[in-house]
C-alpha cells in the first residue's frame, strides 16, 4: 500500500480502528478485549475463515487460518470455516476437500459449523430485492469494460450510468428476469446505487450481481445470477453470528461498502448481530509467490509436479516437503499481527522448522554418495549390533541399535586421496572414528583400472577404540556417518532448495517475468543412496535428521524397493546467524 493510499485511508476513517503503533501489541486481541469488556454481542467471540474453494491454500492463509481460529481459541469463542463459493466457473470440490484437509492438519477444527456461501443465495436474492424496493439497487446494462469506464480514476470521479434512473417497477421486472435466465451473459448486472464521486472507487455503484450460466459444484443450474463477494460477505457474516470478521489489508477499503450492505439490508429478523470487519497485514514471504494465478501457472504449465510439490508455498506442498504443523503455527505466531504489509524473510520460517524438528526427529545415518569401505582385519562374516542415540536433544527417546560389519559405506566427499592441509576426514594413512562405532586408518586406496576413478577403501580397524574399550577415548579429529553395506536400505533423495533465485519474484522491473526467474536448480535427485537398517519400514511423513545433511521425510513416491526422501531444510540456519550478528 502507498503512502497516499495510506493517508486517503486513514482520513477516511477506514484504518483508524487499527491504529496501534506500540511495539508487540497485537491490536485485534485490544479490539476484543475492548468489546469483551464493555459486553458487545453478548460477549461473544465469533469468527470465520472464508476461503475461496478455486485453488489450494498456501502459507499466506495459514497465517489467517491461525489468527481467524487462534483468537476464538483463546477468547472462548467459536470459528466457522465458509467457503465463498460465489463463483462457479473456478470452484471445484477437489479445492473445498483440500482446504478441509489442511485446516485439520494444522491442528484446528471448525466443528458442526461448516458453511457455504450458497447456503444463503435465497436470503441474498431476496435481500437485494429490498435494496431494490428502497432505490438503493438498479439494473445497468453497461458492459463490463463500460462500467470499468464510467467508474473514473483516484483524481476524477466517476459517471452516472444512463441506466441508473429506472424506476422500481422496472428493475424488479428485470432482475426477476435476470434470475430466470432471460438475458446472455454479461448482458446485465445489479448494482448498488452508492456515490459516483466517492473518494473510495469501491462506493461508486458497486456490482452486487452478475449473470452466469454455470454448473454450481452444489446448488447444480437453480441459479444463473450470483452475488459478488463484497455484497455476499458481510450478509454471510451477520446470519452466522460473527462478531470479529477478520480479514487481509486489501480489504481496508471495502469496509465502507461491507457497512453499506449492513446498513441498508434488512438483516435483523435472520441474524445475531452486527458483525465488525477488522483488517490485518497479509503474509509476504521472500523468494515466494502467494499469488493463487501465479501458483496455478506453474503447475499448470509443468514448473512444478502439482500442487503439492514440496517448492510450492501450498500448505499440501509444506507438508510433502516435511514441514510440521507445529513449526508453522510457531512461524505465524512470531511474526505477529499487523496492521502494514511487510515482506518476511523465508530464513525465519526455515528456522521455526528446524528448532522444532531438532526436538522431535530421531536421527539417522544416510550415505548420498556412496563409497565403498572393506575393513580388512575386520573378522568375515561377524556382525554386531552397535548402540546409538535417537536424538541427543532428547534422551528420552532412547537409542537404536546399528549393524556393524567387514564392509561398510562412507561418503565419497569424505575421502581425499591428495587433501588440503585442513581436512579432517578420511585420507591415505589417516585416520577417522566412525560415529558410535571404531576408528579406521586407510591403508590402500582402490581405483577402476579402465577410468581411475577411487571405487573402494582398504581399512583397518582398531578394535579397542569402541565405546567400553580400552582406546574408546583415543582422540582423532575426524567423525564419519556411515552405513553397514550387508543392511543397507537403497532409497532416493530429493534436495530442494528454494523455488526461485530472487527474494521478490513478483518485483518486475528488471523486466522479467516471475517465470524466469525460477531457479534451475531447485530440486537435485539422487539415486543409489543408502539408509541404515533402521529406516526399513519407514511411513510417509515419517521425519529424520540425516546426520551432517540436514532433515529429511519419507515421500509419498517411496515404495517397498526404494524409500524416497524429501529433503525439508539443511542443518545450516541462517536465520538464527542474522540475528547472532545483531
Amino acid at each position: 500500500m502507498s503512502r497516499q493510499e495510506e493517508e486517503r485511508l486513514n482520513a477516511e476513517g477506514i484504518l483508524n480502528d487499527n491504529e496501534r503503533e506500540e511495539e508487540g501489541v497485537n491490536f485485534i486481541e485490544e479490539i476484543i478485549r475492548e468489546d469483551l469488556k464493555n459486553g458487545k454481542n453478548d460477549g461473544r467471540v465469533h469468527t470465520r475463515f472464508p476461503p475461496e474453494p478455486n485453488g489450494y491454500l498456501h502459507i499466506g492463509h495459514a497465517k489467517a487460518i491461525c489468527i481467524d481460529f487462534g483468537m476464538a481459541e483463546k477468547y472462548g469463542g467459536l470459528c466457522n470455516l465458509r467457503f465463498d463459493d460465489t463463483n462457479p466457473t473456478k470452484e471445484d470440490t477437489e479445492y473445498v476437500e483440500s482446504i478441509k484437509r489442511d485446516i485439520r492438519w494444522l491442528g484446528f477444527d471448525w466443528g458442526d459449523r461448516l458453511y457455504y456461501a450458497s447456503d444463503y443465495f435465497d436470503k441474498m436474492y431476496e435481500y437485494a430485492v429490498q435494496l431494490i424496493k428502497k432505490g438503493k439497487a438498479y439494473v445497468c446494462d453497461l458492459s463490463a469494460e463500460e462500467i470499468k469506464e464510467y467508474r473514473g480514476t483516484l483524481t476524477e470521479p466517476g459517471k452516472e450510468s444512463p441506466y441508473r434512473n429506472r424506476s422500481v417497477e422496472e428493475n424488479l421486472d428485470l432482475f426477476e428476469r435476470m434470475k430466470n435466465g432471460e438475458f446472455p451473459e454479461g448482458s446485465k448486472v445489479l448494482r448498488a446505487k452508492i456515490d459516483m464521486a466517492s473518494g473510495n472507487i469501491n462506493m461508486r455503484d458497486p456490482v452486487l450481481y452478475r449473470i452466469q450460466y454455470a454448473t454450481h459444484h452444489r446448488t447444480g443450474d437453480k441459479w444463473c445470477i450470483y452475488p459478488m463477494y463484497d455484497y455476499a460477505h458481510p450478509i454471510e457474516d451477520a446470519l452466522e453470528g460473527i462478531t470479529h470478521s477478520l480479514c487481509t489489508l486489501e480489504f481496508a477499503d471495502h469496509r465502507p461498502l461491507y457497512e453499506w450492505v449492513l446498513d441498508n439490508v434488512d438483516y435483523s429478523k435472520d441474524a445475531k448481530g452486527r458483525p465488525r470487519q477488522i483488517e490485518f497485514a497479509r503474509l509476504n514471504l521472500t523468494y515466494t509467490v502467494m499469488s493463487k494465478r501465479k501458483l496455478k501457472t506453474l503447475v499448470e504449465e509443468g514448473y512444478v509436479r502439482g500442487w503439492d510439490d514440496p517448492r510450492m508455498p501450498t500448505i499440501s506442498g509444506l507438508r510433502r516437503r516435511g514441514y510440521t504443523p507445529e513449526a508453522i503455527r510457531d512461524f505465524c505466531e512470531r511474526i505477529g499481527v499487523a496492521r502494514r504489509d511487510s515482506i518476511v524473510d523465508i530464513a525465519l520460517l526455515e528456522h521455526c522448522v528446524r528448532d522444532d524438528l531438532n526436538k522431535r526427529a530421531p536421527r539417522a545415518m544416510v550415505v548420498l554418495n556412496p563409497l565403498k569401505v572393506v575393513i580388512k582385519n575386520y573378522p568375515e562374516g561377524q556382525v554386531e549390533w552397535l548402540e546409538t542415540e535417537n536424538n541427543p536433544e532428547m534422551p528420552e527417546m532412547g537409542v537404536r541399535k546399528i549393524p556393524f560389519s567387514r564392509e561398510i559405506y562412507i561418503e565419497r566427499e569424505d575421502f581425499m586421496e591428495d587433501p588440503p592441509k585442513k581436512f579432517f576426514r578420511l585420507k591415505p594413512g589417516g585416520e577417522v572414528r566412525l560415529k558410535s562405532a571404531y576408528i579406521i586408518r586407510c591403508e590402500e586406496v582402490v581405483k577402476d583400472p579402465e577410468t581411475g576413478e577411487i571405487i573402494e577403501l582398504i581399512c583397518t580397524y582398531d578394535p579397542e577404540s569402541k565405546s567400553g574399550g580400552a582406546n574408546a577415548g583415543r582422540k582423532v579429529k575426524g567423525t564419519l556417518h556411515w552405513v553397514d553395506a550387508a543392511h543397507a536400505v537403497p532409497c532416493e533423495v530429493r534436495l530442494y532448495e528454494r523455488l526461485f533465485t530472487v527474494p521478490d519474484p513478483d518485483n518486475d522491473e528488471d523486466g522479467r517475468s516471475f517465470t524466469e526467474k525460477i531457479n534451475p536448480d531447485s530440486l537435485k535427485v539422487l539415486t543409489g543412496c543408502l539408509a541404515e537398517i533402521n529406516l526399513k519400514g519407514a511411513k510417509t511423513e515419517d521425519r529424520f535428521q540425516f546426520l551432517r545433511h540436514g532433515y529429511f521425510c519419507v515421500d509419498p513416491d517411496s515404495t517397498e524397493e526404494i524409500l524416497v526422501f524429501n529433503r525439508i531444510v539443511s542443518l545450516k540456519d541462517t536465520w538464527a546467524k542474522m540475528k547472532n550478528k545483531a
